[in-house]
C-alpha cells in the first residue's frame, strides 16, 4: 500500500499546470496509485464522474500503417495539428513514431515535439505568422509552408548560418491558402535565390477529394503551373490518399499528408465508412450509466419533452453531456452503445447527462457502461462518423470538442 505522502507527491506531480489537462492528469496519479480498471477506480470514488476518453496507440500505428500501403514509396507526414485532433499530441506520439515526419499548425506544436524526443522533419502547415517565429524554425530545425509574399520578405531578411526547407503551396483550387498558379513559378524563382533556403517542396492541398468532384481539375492545374520545376512533391490528404494515391505515382509523390483517416475517421463518410478503408478508433468516449427510470406510455423525456415514450419502456442516464465535448445537436436516434449492445439516444443532450433507450439492453443497469463514440466491450465498435453524422458534422469536431473535464487515459 502507498502511504499518504506518497500519494501526495504523486498529486503534485501531475497537477502541475504544464502541459494542459488537470482531469487527465488526476487520473494518470490515481491509475499509478491504485492500479485497476476503469470501473473499478470509478466504483471506489476515485474520479470525480464515471466518464472517460481513451488514445488507443496500436490503432494510431494500425492507420497511419493504412496510409502507408495506400501510398507505396511516399513518405507519410503525420497530421497532429488541433493537439494531434483532439488526442493529445503526448497520447498519441507514442502510436505515430513510425510516421516519416510531423505535420502540425503552430511553434507550441512543434515545441511540443521536439520535447518528446522527436529529431525528424517538422512541417509547419500554415508557415510562419511573423518573422520572428523563423529563429523559432532555425532553432529546433523547422521545415515551413510559404503561401504569401510577405513570408518570401521574412525569409530574405532573416539571418541564419542554417539553410531553412520550405514547402511552397499553390492554390489550386482549394482558395484558402497558396498563390495562384500564375503567380506560382515567380514565388519558386524567388525562394530559389535565397540562400536562406536549401530545398523548395511544392505542394497543394484538394478541396473535393471526399466527394463527387473529384481532383482531376486541382490536379491539371497544380501540374501544368509546376511543370518542369524541380523539387519533391506533396499532394495528398487523408482523402486523396485513400481514394486516388494508389492509381498514380505522380499523386502520391513524395510526401502524402494523412491526418483524420490516422485518427480512425472515414474522409468521405457516409460513401464508405471506416471498415471499408481498414481503420480503427482511436479514440473511445464512454461513461457509466448512474441512474434508470420506468416510463410510461405518454411520459416526456429530458428538458421540452421532445421524446414521449410510445410504449411503457425503460431508460438510462449516462454521465455524458455537452459540457463534456458530446454534441447537443445529437437528437433521439443517434447510435450509442449499453454494454456493448447498439442502442439509441433518447430526448435531449443536457449539459452533464444523456438518456438513452434501454429496451435492447434489458440487464442493463446503474454501472453499466455507455460507449458514446470508438471501441465497446467485447468486440463492439460505434464508429465516430456514425454520431458526428446525426449530429449533422463530422468526426473531426467531435475529437476536437472533447472537454477538458473529461479524463482521458492511453490504452
Amino acid at each position: 500500500m502507498y502511504s499518504s505522502q506518497v500519494a501526495a507527491k504523486g498529486l503534485a506531480v501531475f497537477l502541475s499546470p504544464c502541459g494542459g489537462r488537470y482531469s487527465t492528469r488526476i487520473a494518470l496519479a490515481f491509475a499509478v496509485l491504485a492500479p485497476g480498471s476503469w470501473v473499478s477506480r470509478w466504483q471506489n470514488g476515485r474520479m470525480p464522474r464515471p466518464i472517460e476518453a481513451v488514445i488507443h496507440t496500436q490503432a494510431l500505428a494500425h492507420n497511419l500503417h493504412r496510409a502507408r500501403l495506400a501510398a507505396p514509396d511516399a513518405r507519410v507526414w503525420a497530421v497532429v495539428k488541433a493537439n494531434a485532433y483532439g488526442h493529445g499530441i503526448e497520447s498519441a506520439y507514442a502510436g505515430l513514431q513510425a510516421a516519416d515526419g510531423f505535420a502540425l499548425l503552430d511553434l507550441a506544436e512543434a515545441e511540443r515535439i521536439r520535447a518528446l524526443g522527436w529529431r525528424g522533419p517538422v512541417l509547419l502547415l500554415e508557415g510562419c505568422f511573423e518573422a520572428r517565429d523563423l529563429e523559432l524554425c532555425s532553432r529546433l530545425n523547422l521545415w515551413h509552408v510559404i503561401h504569401r509574399e510577405e513570408q518570401i520578405d521574412w525569409l530574405a531578411a532573416h539571418k541564419t548560418a542554417q539553410p531553412q526547407r520550405v514547402f511552397l503551396k499553390m492554390n489550386s483550387g482549394m482558395n484558402r491558402l497558396g498563390f495562384k498558379p500564375a503567380a506560382y513559378r515567380n514565388a519558386w524563382m524567388r525562394l530559389s535565390g535565397l540562400a536562406q533556403v536549401e530545398d523548395i517542396v511544392l505542394m497543394t492541398h484538394f478541396a473535393d477529394a471526399d466527394g463527387a468532384a473529384g481532383i482531376t481539375e486541382q490536379h491539371a492545374s497544380f501540374e501544368a503551373a509546376a511543370r518542369d520545376l524541380p523539387g519533391e512533391r506533396s499532394l495528398c490528404n487523408s482523402a486523396a490518399t485513400l481514394r486516388y494515391a494508389a492509381e498514380a505515382a505522380a499523386l502520391r509523390a513524395d510526401w502524402v499528408r494523412p491526418g483524420i483517416m490516422v485518427y480512425g475517421s472515414s474522409p468521405d463518410f457516409p460513401t464508405h465508412d471506416i471498415a471499408h478503408w481498414q481503420l480503427q478508433p482511436t479514440m473511445t468516449l464512454r461513461a457509466q450509466l448512474i441512474a434508470t427510470q420506468q416510463l410510461s406510455t405518454g411520459d416526456g423525456v429530458g428538458y421540452g419533452s421532445s421524446f414521449r415514450a410510445g410504449v411503457p419502456m425503460r431508460i438510462g442516464v449516462a454521465a455524458c453531456g455537452y459540457a463534456d465535448g458530446y454534441p447537443r445537436l445529437c437528437a433521439t436516434g443517434t447510435p450509442v452503445l449499453v454494454d456493448g449492445v447498439r442502442s439509441r439516444l433518447v430526448g435531449r443532450v443536457s449539459m452533464d447527462m444523456v438518456t438513452v433507450d434501454l429496451t435492447p439492453v434489458p440487464a442493463a443497469r446503474v454501472g453499466s457502461v455507455v460507449t458514446l463514440w470508438g471501441r465497446g466491450p467485447g468486440d463492439s465498435v460505434l464508429p465516430i462518423d456514425e454520431v458526428a453524422h446525426a449530429a449533422g458534422t463530422v468526426g473531426y469536431e467531435l475529437m476536437c470538442a472533447l472537454a477538458q473535464r473529461v479524463p482521458v487515459s492511453v490504452g
